[in-house]
């Protein structure tokens, strides 16, 4: 693959990743809702969005990692990419040992009756979310400015 398809593919899948985890931050603050409502709206959450972006975290790491060694010629692009990469990974990891368990257990819910503990869990994932989204911010940025600010083959120091 190209560099440029690289890129492309990168850029496109980043900003689709960082840009639904931004929106539901902003928009989806669970805090105010009333049981059955967080219930109800985190049910079709998680079944509506949660393939599609394990396959987006996964296929940006994948991207970033290979679009790295394709620049591994310029030292601060190839670390700047790998970072980028370390940071969609700790999203993986975050979802897969944090928000996963809880989203699995929220699944099996029913609104008439939520668990005790259940505005406890509910903070947890959101806590979680937070922390994920910011790691894919900084992944976006990371990956922004090495493809638009850095310069492919001239090794770092050089202008």
């Amino acid at each position: 693959m190209t560099v440029k398809v690289l890129k492309f593919i990168s850029i496109l899948v980043v900003a689709l990743l960082a840009g639904t985890s931004f929106g539901i931050w902003m928009g989806l603050n669970p805090v105010a809702y009333s049981p059955s409502t967080y219930l109800e709206q985190q049910q079709n959450l998680v079944s509506s969005l949660n393939a599609m972006m394990v396959a987006l975290v996964v296929l940006e790491t994948l991207v970033t990692i290979a679009l790295a060694f394709r620049l591994r010629q310029n030292n601060t692009v190839f670390m700047a990419l790998l970072f980028a990469a370390a940071c969609f990974a700790s999203c993986i990891f975050i979802s897969r040992f944090g928000n996963l368990p809880i989203q699995k257990e929220m699944l099996t819910w029913d609104g008439a009756s939520l668990p005790d503990h259940w505005t406890t869990r509910r903070d947890r994932w959101w806590f979680l979310h937070k922390l994920r989204t910011i790691a894919e911010l900084a992944g976006l940025v990371l990956v922004t400015w090495t493809i638009i600010f850095r310069q492919e083959t001239k090794p770092f120091g050089h202008s």
